[in-house]
């Protein structure tokens, strides 16, 4: 699917004060993508913010050095973006992801739009910019910046990198592509540094995070022959080993390395009653179709959805709808 860029780029020039946000739980390519789009545009003359109804995670705050990011209902209320004339939401369609920044969506008389790569939306009352073939939506930023014939400065260049390099798992999912590489290759030239977003990224774990990955590894299951593996955090985990659930941010491809895995599943307790589930493939199993069973989405490979109910019951109703589709 292409993206209509003429169109995207006649909405930008129309409009001067600019909103962006992404969904909950912001990963890098959220963050990447809203600080690139918001480099590109602030080089265009925009006036331009990025507020998010989740801090970014301490592990992410790199991504970040200027601090442009801001947070609902901490450093900026809704009322202080009654001014902006077009809301932006990237990396996400769906309601359920953006938090109370829904509220903001839905309640704005800006003019919205959405970029994004993940299949199936919901109606947010935007007008779509969607490519769901593209390995990121930080891909999809840098596609913009040459549209507007932006320079992409390595401001811009290292959280795109990063948006790139962490949605791919560093460029060994089946997402990747010669596309990636090129991208990865311009951002390289603009100034992005993989050794040290990767040392950022990856070689920066504190001691609770360390013994929380520890917990889940062990508390790792195998099914179907060795086929499915499934793990989870709850709230004693956390309060245990004093770690933050952002510390699970792609904790269930550590799974992947079973051999014979074909599906992982992981359950993360965010709620008294609340599960966030994250599905991983590396077989014909689509994960999106999966998540999209509990009102989640994503794509076929990796996708997510928030369950509701006690671990038990959550767990068995999951697990039983994973079985049956791999059976």
């Amino acid at each position: 699917m292409s993206i209509n860029w003429p169109r995207f780029q006649e909405i930008i020039a129309d409009h001067e004060r600019i909103i962006l946000t992404s969904h909950i739980r912001p990963d890098c390519d959220a963050l990447g993508s809203e600080l690139g789009l918001a480099g590109i545009l602030t080089a265009l003359g925009k006036d331009v913010r990025i507020v998010n109804a989740h801090e970014t995670p301490p592990n992410l705050a790199f991504i970040d050095p200027q601090q442009r990011i801001e947070v609902l209902g901490h450093s900026v209320q809704p009322n202080d973006l009654a001014d902006r004339e077009l809301l932006g939401v990237l990396d996400t369609s769906a309601w359920a992801q953006l938090g109370e920044m829904g509220d903001v969506v839905k309640t704005s008389s800006a003019q919205k739009f959405i970029l994004d790569h993940h299949v199936g939306e919901d109606d947010l009352g935007a007008e779509l910019f969607k490519d769901p073939t593209a390995e990121a939506t930080g891909r999809l930023v840098l596609e913009a910046a040459k549209h507007f014939d932006v320079r992409v400065t390595p401001e811009i260049a290292m959280p795109l990198f990063a948006a790139i390099a962490t949605d791919t798992g560093w460029f060994r999912f089946n997402s990747t592509t010669p596309v990636t590489f090129q991208a990865a290759a311009q951002l390289v030239e603009a100034g992005a540094d993989p050794a040290a977003i990767f040392q950022q990224l990856y070689e920066q774990d504190s001691l609770a995070r360390i013994k929380l990955r520890g917990r889940i590894l062990a508390q790792t299951e195998s099914d179907l022959g060795g086929r499915l593996v499934h793990t989870h955090v709850l709230d004693e985990d956390f309060q245990s080993t004093g770690a933050l659930r952002s510390d699970t941010e792609d904790a269930v491809n550590l799974t992947l390395a079973v051999a014979g895995t074909e599906v992982a599943v992981i359950f993360v307790q965010v709620g008294e009653a609340r599960f966030k589930i994250s599905f991983r493939s590396r077989s014909d199993f689509d994960c999106s179709a999966m998540a999209r069973q509990f009102d989640g989405g994503g794509h076929k490979a990796a996708a997510g959805a928030t369950v509701e109910g006690v671990f038990p019951d959550v767990q068995s109703k999951v697990l039983d709808a994973v079985r049956a589709a791999m059976r």
